[in-house]
């Protein structure tokens, strides 16, 4: 798009890189910077704002102090980052990971924004971590890890303001002393301050399952779309944490086979497909996937180059790059995770023929089902879970319907014609809103 000075309604400001942003080690906020890039033609005159999207509101580091169960002191660093606020309060969840950087938490909140506005829930986007490997610590020492953070992000969270949820290594328990914590502190008990409580505290019938149960409702109308058979077809996950072990067991009930599981100890495979309920009990007992009756161990790299139809990324972000996306044999793409695909790996997707469904519509089930959960602790009315999966599935086929158009639309794929949607949601938001002062 072409500005002069005199068209002061489309002159976008050039401004210096803030110092956080280090352009050498930018890390994941890297690949949602260049994600953003992709879509800005798309945005016409919204382009205007599109800087807002490239720079958090709010960032806040913490030093989380805690003593530990032999009565020394540890520090921790914790993260809360709020990424934007113009749709509605910023929504996203806490991490404890011992890779915490403030560079995934930035892109992390990011996507969130992004996720919110692309199945036009009334959120903002956020995310929390602390660097901590949760497995060195006591239930105790974790339990104080908690408290303590949740009182130094104190400041900006609430019912109205910022929401958090359980991410990686969180859990409806940690969800439960943050919420004591916030209520402790304010005076009163505030069940809204958080998302994925149990459900005897304000939580939410369905919300286990909502992320894989999303992954499986936009990978069922896509295989619909693209003429694939649900009943055999052949699905690989990599993770069995909560997302992938609930979509997997998803997939099965509906007669799908899952054929190979990757975790953090291994890859097993099995042509005859596995028993995901089996393998949950297998992977509690064990504490890997590793050695499950009737699977077959397969090396960690050969992983992406095992024949199925569809391939579901479900752990962490960065997995799917230039290296291995040549080596997918599955013609359907379904990332649980968040931030799992780089934009090189996209192009070469793309040019395979593949199709991807993007983080921001396919794991968005979670944070659907966190809105319903927040919107019943406000009324103090809450529904059964089969109004609750019945809710989700609209929103989620509404939200994929509506993304698959406007992909054909601009001969572009499903994760740009996301960006498409949500970041004009945004930006419109934004504009309308103005700057104060």
């Amino acid at each position: 798009m072409t500005t002069t000075p005199s068209d002061p309604t489309l002159a976008v400001a050039k401004h210096p890189v803030p110092s956080y942003l280090d352009p050498k080690n930018l890390g994941p906020w890297e690949i949602y910077l260049e994600q953003v890039d992709r879509v800005t033609p798309y945005l016409g005159k919204l382009s205007y704002w599109a800087e807002t999207l490239k720079r958090p509101k709010r960032i806040l580091i913490v030093d989380v102090p805690i003593h530990l169960d032999d009565g020394s002191v540890a520090h921790f660093e914790g993260y809360r980052v709020q990424h934007n606020t113009s749709r509605g309060p910023a929504k996203g969840g806490v991490r404890f990971h011992q890779d915490v950087t403030l560079s995934e938490v930035m892109a992390l909140s990011a996507w969130m924004t992004v996720k919110n506005a692309a199945v036009n829930l009334p959120f903002g986007g956020g995310k929390g971590g602390i660097r901590v490997d949760p497995r060195t610590l006591s239930l105790p020492e974790l339990e104080r890890l908690t408290r303590r953070y949740t009182t130094e992000i104190g400041l900006i969270i609430g019912p109205e303001k910022d929401i958090p949820a359980p991410d990686v290594n969180t859990n409806p328990q940690t969800m439960a002393w943050m919420m004591d914590t916030y209520s402790m502190n304010v005076g009163r008990t505030a069940t809204g301050v958080v998302t994925g409580k149990p459900v005897s505290l304000g939580g939410s019938l369905g919300r286990a399952d909502a992320t894989g149960r999303g992954v499986f409702v936009t990978a069922a109308a896509a295989m619909t779309k693209l003429g694939m058979p649900l009943e055999g077809a052949r699905i690989a996950v990599q993770g069995f944490g909560n997302v992938g072990n609930a979509a997997a067991r998803i997939f099965h009930d509906h007669g799908a086979k899952i054929v190979a599981v990757q975790d953090v100890s291994g890859t097993i495979y099995s042509g005859a497909g596995l028993d995901p309920y089996a393998l949950a009990v297998h992977l509690e007992s064990t504490g890997s996937v590793l050695d499950f009756p009737g699977s077959e161990p397969v090396q960690t790299h050969e992983f992406w180059g095992l024949s199925c139809e569809v391939l579901i990324p479900a752990a962490l972000e960065h997995q799917i790059t230039a290296s291995n996306a040549g080596q997918i044999q599955a013609r359907l793409i379904v990332e649980g995770a968040n931030g799992p695909t780089t934009p090189a790996a996209d192009d070469i997707l793309r040019e395979r023929g593949v199709t991807l469904i993007p983080d921001v519509l396919a794991n968005a089930g979670g944070v659907s089902v966190s809105y319903f959960e927040w919107v019943q602790d406000f009324s103090s009315f809450f529904w059964t879970e089969a109004e609750i999966n019945a809710r989700l599935e609209r929103i989620m086929n509404e939200a994929f319907s509506s993304l698959w158009a406007v992909s054909e639309q601009h001969g572009v794929t499903l994760r740009t014609a996301a960006y498409i949607v949500a970041c004009t949601r945004v930006l419109e938001a934004r504009a309308l809103r103005g700057l104060y002062p």
